[in-house]
């Protein structure tokens, strides 16, 4: 289009010469003909850009699972399993399954998941139709939890709850309420440990905030210190009493062995608490 305004302005600036040449029109009214195709050219482009905007994807309303994109396929959006995963040379970014797998990224253990999970032929073993991300980097040998240690990690858990509590409060990197819990807390040393508690449960309630703390959710507290803490992966199982993959606050309370009313109606902008 902006080829065919030069053009057309190269020959009026043409019939310009020309005419001046000749005594004929107005090179005034030759330069405002000139100004008006060029704005009528940009008004074209600028509807044209905002047409464009305006065509939304059968994709825009889709949201698709990890492991799955979205696809358009005969005007519909449709999740299908992502086709291509990014070459990931950093072992830092590779990740351990629950299986002790090691995958180049997350993007490659949801996929394979995916392709299990749709029963395509990619799948490689049918129980990685159930993994999950364990930690960040390759797989490593932990140190299996003994008896001993498992019975004193719920006070080790509750200590260091509250140390990192202490700390971001210090940093002013937790939000008035909570800041106020570990004031509590520094104060009232009965309430040292369920203040922790209820931070940090509160915490990783967030996606959805729904009273209930998701494997997902969790992860962020077990992938960093899963190689570091032996105990730390099948402490955080027995939390889940029911094995629905979900911890609530009151399974929450038990496995740290704290009484559920210390913890109630303690986190910010939660209601309707079990």
């Amino acid at each position: 289009m902006r080829r065919c305004v030069v053009l057309v302005c190269l020959a009026i600036i043409t019939g310009v010469s020309s005419s001046q040449h000749n005594g004929g029109e107005n090179p005034n009214t030759i330069d405002e003909d000139i100004f008006k195709i060029l704005q009528d050219d940009e008004d074209y482009e600028e509807l044209k850009e905002v047409e464009e905007e305006a065509e939304e994807s059968p994709c825009d309303s889709i949201h698709c699972p990890a492991g799955k994109e979205c696809v358009e396929e005969e005007g519909e959006g449709a999740c299908v399993c992502v086709r291509d995963c990014p070459e990931e040379y950093d072992t830092r970014r590779h990740v351990c399954s629950n299986h002790n797998q090691t995958f180049q990224s997350d993007c490659s253990l949801y996929q394979a998941r995916c392709w299990c999970e749709e029963g395509e032929g990619r799948c490689g073993q049918e129980r990685i139709r159930h993994a999950h991300i364990e930690y960040y980097g390759e797989c490593r040998q932990i140190q299996e939890c003994s008896e001993d240690d498992m019975a004193d990690f719920p006070r080790r858990m509750r200590e260091w709850m509250f140390n990192v509590m202490k700390e971001l409060a210090e940093r002013d990197e937790i939000s008035p309420h909570y800041k106020q819990l570990e004031k509590e807390a520094e104060s009232d040393q009965s309430r040292r440990w369920s203040n922790a508690a209820v931070w940090q449960w509160c915490d990783l309630d967030k996606h959805p905030r729904d009273n209930a703390i998701s494997r997902h959710e969790l992860f962020p507290l077990k992938a960093p210190l899963h190689s570091l803490e032996h105990c730390l992966a099948p402490f955080l199982d027995t939390c889940d009493g029911d094995t629905d993959h979900m911890v609530t606050l009151e399974e929450w309370a038990k496995c740290l062995e704290l009484e559920l009313e210390e913890l109630l109606d303690k986190c910010e902008g939660i209601q309707n608490m079990p």
